[in-house]
């Protein structure tokens, strides 16, 4: 029996009808049509499909959908508000952050949540702030540098130079 309801995400109403046992996640991917939010473990373990649900990040595979009615829910795809791509989003190009991709929406949104919170976090508080997410191919430095980079206010736009603080110019020989 699915259950009306209506679910706001990322600034707009969706109507639907739901499954009462059926995650935020597999709600906002397949009634929505938002698929940046990822599912790698279903069971809350790494991160990948983390939501904002009222600002604060959630672990939206086991979340049910239902519960988030009357909630403002927040995707990857709604980060960047009005620009098409925002200062995160952007830092994480510049610092070469992105590999498989599978992590990058939640590390996103988890950042996203620990900047709201904290403008100017150390490296540890990072590293604390998104301890809820795993990434299995970038060893997480890049992923601090750009948080770090979007601290600082220094996030140049796409087209830039990528900027690469840990790494040394090329030697030209003259």
């Amino acid at each position: 029996m699915k259950v009306a309801a209506t679910l706001h995400v990322n600034g707009t109403d969706y109507p639907v009808e739901l499954d009462p046992h059926v995650s935020l996640l597999k709600a906002v991917r397949e009634e929505l049509g938002l698929t940046g939010s990822k599912e790698g473990c279903d069971d809350s373990e790494c991160g990948a499909c983390m939501m904002l649900l009222d600002g604060e990040p959630v672990n939206a595979c086991s979340y049910l959908a239902l519960q988030a009615e009357g909630r403002e829910v927040t995707t990857v795809e709604g980060l960047a508000g009005d620009e098409e791509v925002g200062p995160l989003q952007r830092a994480f190009l510049q610092q070469a952050v992105v590999q498989c991709g599978i992590c990058t929406p939640g590390m996103l949104v988890s950042a996203t949540a620990l900047l709201r919170h904290n403008p100017a976090p150390t490296e540890e508080e990072i590293r604390i702030g998104l301890s809820g997410n795993l990434c299995r191919c970038t060893g997480y430095r890049g992923i601090v540098r750009a948080v770090r980079q979007v601290a600082s206010g220094n996030v140049p736009p796409l087209g830039s130079a990528p900027v690469h603080p840990d790494t040394t110019p090329p030697h030209h020989a003259g």
